[in-house]
């Protein structure tokens, strides 16, 4: 028998057993999979504090190499080693700064507003009674139905604060301890993960180049290429979407304040900076963070005043339609390639595969499987000499 004959029964039967084990390893995942996931969950548990160091140095590095860059630039010869580090310090400071702000802004505004729901609603709800009988007056069963509905609403919420609020108030706190336990978990993994983020940080260049060279040498110098094309690819991808959408939300958080504070001089409008705060973060989710943002801002405003209500309902729509028209688009240009329909597709699907987190990431996630598939029909209609179906997808040429 020849060389090439054995060499080509070897490989045809190494892919068989490969198949083989393949299909008994998929069998066992199968059967097993509750204890398989038990197993995942409590490795991701392990991990935690390396995925919160993780994700938080991934979305530090830009601004830490700008920063890095700008103290190269304007330190003296002599101390412009130390910009690495430096950058680090600074870019870790800026951000803890960033959220005590935010906090110590929104955790005030919160509380008042919930005192104030507390004081106001029966308020609301007798002056609501009162003004709809006197506008019902010579209608006797109108009046009924008002009187019946306000007693049921308040009668309801007497139950709820009774029945519901009081025990779960109690039971929190008799269950202090283990709540001061789950707390302290909580502060310890991000203080870790901190601790992590910093070290990532300082070594992100000597774990780049550590990884190049194992992808360099576990593949050949065109799937190595090819490789890291396509990682690059994905963190451009990533950090423009997360960059531009911050960026995006910061503005959008901005206008809503200044609109809030002329209402506010001009309309007797409250919770201006819980408001603004609520519709600036909830714009860093893709298209329902508008809406998300939007329903118990408003709701907030009803409280107080109607008018003032439907006012914010309007603003709020020409705000989305100017950040989802002009100013979206210019910050997120060329970041991902995507249209509205798989937007909204890549949103769906990865919140039910992920949750929250899938919202989040869903939308550079399917930007990265999309443009894989599209260069490969790209690539197989070039090998079948199709190219002018090219020119025929719309989808594509918004990608492009």
């Amino acid at each position: 028998m020849k060389k090439e004959d054995l060499k080509r029964i070897f490989y045809q039967s190494l892919t068989g057993f490969a198949s083989l084990a393949l299909a008994i390893l998929l069998f066992f995942c199968i059967r097993d999979f509750n204890r398989i996931h038990g197993a995942l969950l409590w490795l991701m548990g392990v991990l935690t504090p390396f995925i919160y160091g993780g994700v938080l140095a991934y979305l530090l590095k830009t601004p830490c190499n700008f920063l890095e860059k700008q103290l190269q630039e304007r330190l003296p010869e002599k101390i412009r080693k130390y910009a690495h580090a430096s950058a680090v310090f600074l870019v870790i400071i800026l951000t803890i700064f960033v959220i005590y702000f935010l906090l110590s802004i929104v955790l005030p505004e919160i509380v008042n507003s919930i005192a104030t729901l507390i004081k106001v609603v029966p308020r609301e709800l007798d002056r609501l009674s009162r003004w709809l009988i006197k506008e019902l007056e010579g209608n006797e069963v109108a009046q009924n139905y008002v009187s019946t509905g306000i007693s049921n609403i308040e009668k309801k919420l007497q139950d709820w604060a009774g029945n519901d609020l009081l025990p779960t108030l109690q039971g929190m706190m008799g269950g202090f301890a283990s709540t001061v336990g789950s707390v302290f978990s909580v502060v310890k993994d991000v203080v870790i993960g901190i601790i992590i983020c910093i070290y990532l940080l300082l070594g992100r260049k000597t774990f780049a180049r550590q990884g190049k060279a194992l992808i360099c040498a576990v593949f050949s110098r065109e799937w190595a290429d090819k490789i890291l094309d396509e990682l690059a690819f994905i963190d451009k991808t990533f950090v423009g979407f997360f960059g531009g959408k911050i960026l995006d939300s910061a503005i959008v958080g901005v206008i809503c304040y200044v609109f809030c504070l002329i209402m506010t001089v001009t309309m007797d409008f409250r919770n201006a900076v819980l408001i603004s705060v609520i519709i600036g973060v909830t714009n860093i989710i893709p298209y329902f963070g508008p809406f998300i943002g939007a329903i118990p801002s408003a709701l907030l405003i009803l409280i107080n005043s109607p008018v003032n209500c439907v006012i914010f309902i309007i603003f709020v729509v020409i705000l989305q339609q100017f950040d989802g028209n002009i100013l979206g688009p210019k910050l997120l240009a060329n970041s991902v390639g995507l249209t509205g329909f798989w937007v909204l597709f890549s949103i769906t699907l990865f919140q039910g595969l992920m949750g929250f987190v899938g919202i989040l990431i869903g939308v550079p996630v399917f930007a990265v499987i999309y443009d894989l598939v599209r260069r490969q029909i790209r690539k197989g209609l070039r090998s079948h000499g199709r190219e002018e179906l090219l020119e025929q997808d719309p989808a594509e040429e918004t990608a492009d």
